[in-house]
């Protein structure tokens, strides 16, 4: 791709120009001298940016709607400490959700591009497809686990409105049974179809998905609390023949639900940057995220504890399960808008969660062959074949394999934060991570920088150790130190972030483009400016198209 025509001269074509992740022919800013190993239309900066709070805040209603979330809500309030102790913790952890989702949000947003491609500032061109490909992997296997949960709603539906669907029970195949895999090939092919229409279609579907759910939850609240008498209903979840607590109890068990709330946001806090790309300013994403986690968060949870606390008069059981719960109100009408609501609950946060980050993760990987729709098809392919359904009841198993990749999730987010606003001091030359000279301000080393694979490495190892041996110990009946998992995310993320700190001050290596404006990402100003032009012609010609493309 070598070129030295006047790009005035030549005139951009629709066919010259790939969809840019489902959104309008032309959106990615490609650039002449854009390496094709590094660009493509999907992970170029966008033209224009379009997403208002609403858009964000639909977004973490998705993200929180979906049968994990509720019984992760439920399960806090089942930790034996009182309801007001449990609010609390739940306010302190998702405000430190919303801080932190607002730091990794702003050099997405500012640079238009996401979050595998900011990571190139911090650990080069090349590096930066360590913490993608890792975060891709935990995508993949989490995106089969719930497609096998929306599917158990699916069958739920079956078993009720199509006769004979419970001949299908028995017969099995690679662990699942033959409606089991039905409806699995169901969602599967549905949610592809989704993600294949693109970004703005899957805005649209998480904008309406959200409240939907909000009115199904409400009615199936409204419902139970109407049988069990509003005086029948006790917001006290926690096993009454539990020993009371004492005062360093009930404040451990806080803090530990705090640590609970934030592991549950891990994964969306990481990969939030390959949605607030498309928020049209940071301060509308920064409203999204208020509305979204906070305020979204604790009124859901609340829904939640009233539903649940009113199983126990109505059906004599506490039933933190949604599915469940709508199963044993057993009337036609209940089950069906029931299961499908959950279903929709569930491909949601699938979509938002654990399909469209990989597609950025392993586009970047090599732009050049894999789209955005090629990566989330690898994805999709690969979580069948990972078998979801055998290894997701047994918990040793999801301990000791995506629990070793989660444990990496702090770290790399703490490499983010301190990369961005301490090394790089928020100022990023965003045509820099499209090029491979290796003049170029990201090359570092043979394209990788040094100080964060390091800094991975030494946050890394010990946070994989405290995630994993603590229940190895337990299991082997020697000591139990396993509530430590619930703050492995804290310490790899602080870890991490100290870590990069200390090697970039003994060896500075991210540039800080001190006294430059022109093409820097400034987001330490309203008025940065940005590579993203909210008009710009075809294709800019601000970097010579002289320069090879290819090396």
């Amino acid at each position: 791709m070598t070129s030295t025509q006047d790009p005035a001269a030549a005139p951009t074509k629709p066919q010259d120009i790939v969809e840019a992740a489902g959104m309008p022919v032309g959106s990615g800013n490609m650039k002449p001298g854009y390496d094709p190993r590094l660009a493509n239309e999907d992970l170029a900066p966008l033209r224009k940016q379009k997403w208002n709070s609403y858009n964000i805040f639909a977004f973490w209603m998705s993200d929180v709607h979906s049968v994990g979330g509720y019984v992760t809500a439920g399960s806090l309030f089942a930790l034996g400490i009182a309801a007001w102790q449990v609010l609390v913790a739940l306010i302190v952890g998702i405000v430190i959700v919303q801080v932190f989702t607002n730091l990794v949000a702003k050099p997405s947003q500012k640079t238009g591009v996401p979050y595998p491609v900011v990571n190139r500032a911090v650990f080069g061109i090349k590096g930066a497809n360590i913490p993608a490909v890792i975060r891709g992997i935990i995508a993949i296997a989490w995106y089969g686990v719930q497609t096998f949960l929306a599917a158990q709603s699916l069958n739920i539906i079956f078993l009720k409105f199509v006769p004979g669907t419970e001949n299908l029970v028995e017969p099995s195949f690679l662990g699942l049974s033959a409606l089991g895999w039905i409806s699995y090939a169901i969602l599967w092919v549905a949610q592809v179809a989704l993600f294949w229409n693109g970004m703005e279609v899957i805005r649209r579907f998480i904008d309406w998905a959200g409240p939907a759910v909000y009115v199904v939850m409400i009615v199936l609240a409204v419902y139970l609390v109407s049988q069990a008498g509003w005086e029948n209903v006790s917001f006290d979840l926690s096993d009454p023949n539990q020993p009371a607590l004492g005062f360093w109890g009930a404040t451990g068990l806080m803090f530990m639900a705090i640590g609970i709330v934030i592991s549950y946001f891990s994964g969306p806090m990481l990969n939030f940057g390959d949605f607030a790309r498309y928020g049209k300013s940071f301060a509308a994403v920064k409203r999204g995220n208020f509305w979204g986690l906070p305020v979204n968060f604790l009124f859901f949870s609340l829904l939640v504890v009233v539903t649940a606390s009113a199983t126990v008069p109505v059906f004599g059981e506490l039933i933190t399960d949604p599915i469940h719960t709508v199963e044993r109100i057993d009337t036609p009408v209940a089950i069906l808008l029931g299961g499908l609501t959950f279903v929709t609950a569930t491909v949601g946060i699938n979509i938002v969660a654990n399909f469209i980050s990989p597609a950025f993760d392993f586009s970047n990987v090599a732009p050049h062959r894999i789209s955005w729709r090629m990566g989330g098809m690898i994805a999709a392919v690969g979580s069948v074949f990972l078998l979801p359904w055998n290894w997701y009841s047994n918990a040793t198993a999801i301990h000791y394999s995506l629990g070793l990749l989660a444990a990496l999730i702090g770290p790399l987010f703490g490499l983010l934060i301190a990369g961005y606003y301490i090394a790089a001091k928020q100022r990023i030359k965003t045509d820099d991570m499209f090029t491979m000279s290796e003049q170029g301000a990201y090359w570092y080393k043979n394209g990788y920088n040094p100080n964060a694979v390091r800094a991975l490495l030494w946050a890394g190892i010990p946070t994989i150790v405290l995630a994993v041996f603590p229940k190895m110990f337990a299991d082997l009946g020697l000591f139990d130190v396993s509530w430590i998992g619930n703050f492995t995310w804290f310490i790899g993320c602080g870890l991490g972030y100290l870590f990069f700190v200390f090697f970039e001050k003994q060896n500075p290596q991210v540039p800080t483009f001190e006294g430059e404006t022109e093409g820097i990402s400034d987001g330490t100003i309203m008025s940065a400016v940005s590579t993203v032009d909210p008009e710009p012609s075809a294709i800019s010609g601000e970097i010579p198209v002289e320069h090879s493309a290819v090396k």
